[in-house]
This record gives C-alpha cells, sequence and structure tokens, in this order.
C-alpha cells in the first residue's frame, strides 16, 4: 500500500472534491451548530469534516493564486479589469448603488408596514447614500477621472454637504438605540456572518480610501469616502446587535447605553469631521482651480 499516495490525495484532494465539499461541510456544520449539542457524536463529525474542508483549501492556496496569476496575464479581460481602474470604479458604483437602494426601499417598507421613525431613519441614512452614489455613477460613466476636474470638485464638496444632513438620520438610529433601546435580534451563527462581512467592508474601505487617492480624483475618493461611512455605521449596528445576541445579562441597561452612546458618538464625530474636510477641501481646490484659469 502507497501510504504517499494516499495521503497527497487526501491533503490535496481534486478541485471537483473540493467544491462539493464546502457546501455539504458548511450545511453539516450549521445543523450541528443549532440542532445538536456538542457532545453528539454526528456534531463531532461535522466538526471534523469542516476542519479537514478547511486544510484542504489552505493547502490549495499557493496553486491558486498562480492560477489566477497566470489568467491575470493571458486573459485580456482580466488584463482590462486590471488596467481599467475607471471600470473597476464604475462597477463597483453601480453594485453599491443597487444594493442601497433596494436597502434603503427594504427600511422604507418596514417603516410603512409598522409606523416606526426607527426603519424611517435607516431608510433615510441608505437613500442618502444611493443618492451621491447615482451622482458620483453619473459623472465617471461619462468623463475620466481628471477630466472634468471643478465638475469632480463641486461633486466632492456636494457629498460632503450630503454627509451633514445624513448625519441627523444618524443622530436618529442613535437615539433610537441609546433610548429606546431598539436594536436587530439575530441567530448566533448570522450575527457572526454579519460581523465578518461588516469587518471584512470597514477594512476593505480603509484600504481603498487610502489607496484610490494616488489616482487624483476628487470623484473616486468621494465613493471611497462614502463606502467608509457606510462601514462605520454597519459597525455601529453590528455592536448593538451583538450585544443584544450574545448579552448574558451581565451589562445593565444603563451600561448598554453608555457604550452604545459613546460608540455612536465617535462615528458621527468622524462622518462629520470627514464632511467638514471634504467641504473645506474642495471649496479650496475650486478657487485655486478658477484662479489658475482667470
Amino acid at each position: 500500500m502507497d501510504w504517499k499516495k494516499i495521503g497527497k490525495a487526501l491533503l490535496f484532494p481534486h478541485i471537483a472534491i473540493m467544491i462539493i465539499l464546502v457546501p455539504i461541510s458548511t450545511v453539516f456544520l450549521v445543523y450541528s451548530m443549532v440542532f445538536l449539542g456538542s457532545n453528539s457524536v454526528v456534531a463531532v463529525i461535522s466538526y471534523v469534516l469542516a476542519f479537514y474542508t478547511l486544510l484542504t483549501w489552505c493547502f490549495k492556496i499557493p496553486q491558486l493564486i498562480q492560477y489566477f496569476k497566470t489568467l491575470k496575464d493571458r486573459n485580456k479581460y482580466a488584463r482590462i479589469w486590471q488596467n481599467d481602474t475607471r471600470l473597476r470604479i464604475n462597477v463597483s458604483l453601480y453594485g453599491a448603488l443597487i444594493w442601497n437602494t433596494a436597502y434603503a426601499l427594504l427600511q422604507l417598507g418596514m417603516g410603512f408596514w409598522h409606523h416606526t421613525f426607527w426603519f424611517y431613519s435607516l431608510a433615510g441614512y441608505y437613500i442618502s447614500l444611493a443618492v451621491m452614489r447615482f451622482f458620483l455613477v453619473r459623472h465617471t460613466s461619462r468623463h475620466k477621472p481628471g477630466e472634468e476636474m471643478l465638475n469632480e470638485l463641486q461633486k466632492y464638496r456636494a457629498c460632503g454637504i450630503v454627509f451633514l444632513v445624513m448625519n441627523l438620520a444618524l443622530a436618529l438610529i442613535i437615539f433610537f438605540m441609546v433610548y429606546w433601546n431598539r436594536t436587530f435580534n439575530h441567530h448566533e451563527i448570522t450575527t457572526i456572518a454579519l460581523a465578518a462581512y461588516t469587518f471584512t467592508s470597514l477594512t476593505l474601505a480603509i484600504i481603498n480610501t487610502v489607496k484610490y487617492r494616488k489616482y487624483n480624483s476628487p470623484v473616486y475618493s468621494a465613493s471611497k469616502a462614502i463606502s467608509l461611512a457606510s462601514a462605520c455605521v454597519s459597525m455601529l449596528i453590528l455592536e448593538s446587535t451583538m450585544l443584544t445576541t450574545f448579552g448574558d445579562g451581565t451589562m445593565s441597561l444603563t451600561g448598554r447605553r453608555i457604550l452604545l452612546g459613546i460608540s455612536g458618538g465617535v462615528i458621527s464625530v468622524i462622518i462629520i469631521v470627514m464632511a467638514l474636510y471634504m467641504i473645506v477641501q474642495g471649496t479650496k481646490k475650486m478657487k485655486l482651480l478658477k484662479a489658475a484659469k482667470e
């Protein structure tokens, strides 16, 4: 018996087997966590299967990286995507616009259904994001970065002004969380998934905010500032959700209100500072550009 061959087959199975293992192990693990105890034999098997699936994918990472590098170099569409910053920004803005609009309409519908300002405030916040992204998409779809600098600066400053107005909706959200103890209550697994998504969004928003400054495009910078503001508010909602989902009763209502109040205040100040920076910088650069033309 060739143990080396068997070990290689177990640690480096065919990619088709690895793909099939992902949904199977995920469903099996979720079922065990939700319906079975941790001491169950079935639950232990699900943990082992999930670990094995993760292990095989970790071993496959170097090959996957090399594969995608080769694909990027050989595939013309991959090269276009890599080299065309405008295309990537437009796809990102269109996707975010569709998501914001759908989520805003959902919150607005919930507001009409439940007759509560909690959902109206969330709808107002996401509608503000959608409006800003709509105007940015219109510009990026018609002009190249830096082609209409004065127009870009005007939109950049306008986004800063909308941020200040949008902060009123954020203030309402914080008020409902702190004063009326409004929040979301999800299952533990759903909350963990939301946490992973939120932290990923925040990390990418921070990286892209810094990364896209090198293109010297106010519209691009504004689009990433919107993503950063959205991620910050998502962090606040996640914090409230986690306090509700994983709360064991040790934290008093007063302590919860203080924690959410401080977090909400910090996020609100961050958005106000970002808005003022965009307004001041946009106005300053517009004056310099007009003076240079004269």
